[in-house]
């Protein structure tokens, strides 16, 4: 029984790809705009000398590019989840490095592989931008679950800061100075623009649409209506913290009771593949005789289209919105 290498090699080109991008973003960036590094960074690079416009500048340009972007050609299908992660790399960077992927993703199946060329082709640009893509989404969904634990702190520091006698941009100001990123640096960036003149409700209000959080749409409506109708706002953030610490608690809860049904969906899409893979492995002339069938093609078709349907009825199943 022989044991064809090919599969092995396309996974282990795949991660690679992985390992390079984020060693290539490291690399350019820097150590301190990677989450696991927890600092300011925007306060990092005031001591750095820089003038605050000038970084309020550049980081309002790394978080709105993406989105800006969305009529690239393939760029369109991660332009969200990038701005979602505040990808420093600009729209034509990214492009650029998945174009640099596929190609040394090419090189690597040429050389470890005899598979057919264009068979070669499409593996090549499927890894190149399904690497790029799972590598963005990764650094999304860290970000995005950081920003929703740091926010409820966040707002009880502004409490805190406001029934001491501080106005809200000041409160704001404290919560940019003294919490880690990433919510440090979103909120730095609000201080900033409500120094040069700016609403605070109205930018509060964009980064909620920014980053699409509904705790953050709360905050900008309660800070909004309070600088419309007055009140005390002290009161009202208190109460909005302790309603968002709760949703948080019931969505972690719904999460713990839907984990069997979403890995079982997700163990029953991927097993045909894995089973493939598998059979491949241990007998790579298994599907040889049954290839030259006119129906095997529409049949792998129809197999991979049930896959996925099966993938989006599941997740709707499971998708339970709190």
């Amino acid at each position: 029984m022989s044991i064809s290498p090919e599969p092995i090699i396309y996974a282990l080109i795949f991660f690679g790809v992985l390992a390079l991008v984020e060693g290539i973003y490291l690399t350019v960036f820097g150590k301190s705009i990677s989450l696991n590094s927890r600092v300011n960074r925007r306060l990092e690079m005031l001591d750095k000398g820089a003038n605050r416009e000038e970084v309020m500048e550049k980081l309002r340009k790394e978080m709105s590019q993406h989105l800006k972007a969305r009529r690239l050609p393939i760029y369109s299908i991660l332009s969200n989840k990038a701005q979602k992660a505040a990808i420093a790399f600009t729209p034509p960077q990214l492009v650029m490095l998945m174009v640099g992927v596929s190609v040394l993703a090419f090189l690597g199946l040429t050389i470890g592989t005899e598979t057919q060329l264009p068979v070669r082709i499409i593996a090549s640009i499927a890894i190149g931008v399904g690497g790029i893509f799972m590598w963005i989404s990764m650094k999304a969904k860290k970000r995005m679950g950081m920003l929703e634990e740091q926010l409820p702190d966040a707002i009880e520091l502004m409490v805190r800061s406001l029934k001491v006698g501080h106005p809200f941009s000041s409160a704001v100001s404290i919560v940019a100075n003294e919490v880690s990123d990433p919510l440090a640096t979103e909120f730095g960036i609000i201080a900033d623009e409500a120094a040069f003149g700016r609403d605070t409700g109205e930018a509060l209000k964009d980064m909620a649409e920014r980053l699409d959080m509904q705790d953050l749409r709360f905050l900008a409506v309660a800070v909004t209506i309070q600088q419309q109708s007055g009140g005390n706002l002290a009161e009202i953030l208190e109460g909005l913290a302790k309603v968002i610490r709760a949703r948080f608690r019931l969505f972690r809860r719904v999460k713990a009771i839907t984990a069997e049904a979403q890995w079982s969906g997700k163990f029953l899409s991927g097993f045909p593949l894995m089973a493939l893979v598998g059979i491949q492995l241990l007998d790579p002339h298994y599907y040889d005789e049954v290839m030259e069938h006119p129906f095997f093609i529409p049949a792998c078709l129809l197999v991979g289209a049930f896959l996925i349907v099966n993938l989006i009825v599941m997740r709707a199943l499971v998708n339970i919105k709190v």
